[in-house]
């Protein structure tokens, strides 16, 4: 695995490391306050990082082009940003609002230049031919 696969599936062990740590704390406090940030971890952080992870080890091409390197950034600045958001905001602290709401745009954003990437590259007609190239079932 290399270049935005092997960016994406190493902040995915990370936040996987840190969600479930999370989770940890949270049981043996049995203080669950911080169960939409634990949420927000795993299926962001942890999920979607090692699913971008996996397509862009499958599709080399499209995780070598400068598009997947965007949205590799766009997607780590803005879950880090909504994760830390998240924390202060269930920890009692409604001001990080605005925060929250710039991240889940941005977030919204990276997916969506993914979703661009993605069937762009399972699309792409064939060289040499007028026919889409359409995944194998």
């Amino acid at each position: 695995m290399k270049g935005t696969a092997r960016n994406f599936f190493t902040i995915a062990v990370i936040y996987s490391l840190v969600g479930m740590s999370l989770g940890l704390q949270m049981a043996m406090s049995q203080d669950h306050t911080q169960m939409p940030t634990h949420a927000h971890i795993m299926v962001l952080g942890w999920l979607m990082s090692a699913v971008f992870a996996v397509f862009y080890h499958l599709v080399p091409a499209a995780g070598a082009s400068l598009l997947a390197k965007i949205h590799f950034w766009i997607a780590a600045l803005s879950s880090l940003g909504m994760f830390i958001g998240l924390f202060i905001l269930y920890g009692g602290n409604p001001s990080i609002e605005p925060l929250l709401g710039v991240s889940a745009m941005a977030y919204f954003a990276g997916t969506f230049l993914f979703a661009f990437i993605a069937l762009s590259a399972l699309w792409r007609p064939n060289p040499g031919s007028s026919k889409h190239q359409v995944p194998a079932e």
